[in-house]
């Protein structure tokens, strides 16, 4: 489990830099920062530390989360964002509190966060629609009932 973590942090990381030289600085952001605290994690936490410990750590990836959430973006990005730091939160908790429970919630925040995530990039590649129109009809058009 381990290497994945490394492999997982090493790709976030080298996706980060990739959209620094596209001069994406909102998403070289996001996926440096992750892909620096997963690998992180794998090397110097992982499951050797006190719950104290990971559940700090695991506040930093909530912090981290949490400032992405508010620097802007498409909706759908900080809807993202703003799952995976609740979730962070919840299972940083429950690492302090030793509640198993907890942590299941902040599971199903992070497959909320997922999802989200998932229909962000479907949508970006399949040209669906990423907000919510705020006219469901065009200028004149009246309903008829």
């Amino acid at each position: 489990m381990t290497v994945a973590r490394y492999v997982g942090g090493v790709a976030l990381f080298v996706a980060g830099l990739m959209a620094f030289r596209d001069r994406d600085a909102g998403t070289g952001t996001a996926f440096a920062a992750l892909g620096a605290l997963w690998f992180t994690w794998a090397a110097g936490v992982g499951g050797q530390a006190s719950d104290n410990a990971a559940g700090l750590f695991l506040l930093l990836f909530a912090l981290v989360a949490l400032t992405l959430t508010f620097a802007g973006g498409d909706v759908l990005g900080q809807g993202t964002y703003g799952l995976l730091f609740v979730s962070l939160l919840l299972v940083a908790i429950a690492r302090f509190a030793g509640a198993e429970g907890l942590a299941g919630a902040g599971g199903w925040f992070a497959v909320a966060a997922g999802a989200v995530a998932w229909y962000a990039a479907t949508a970006a590649l399949a040209h669906w629609p990423t907000a919510v129109p705020r006219r469901g009809a065009g200028r004149g058009v009246t309903a008829t009932g």
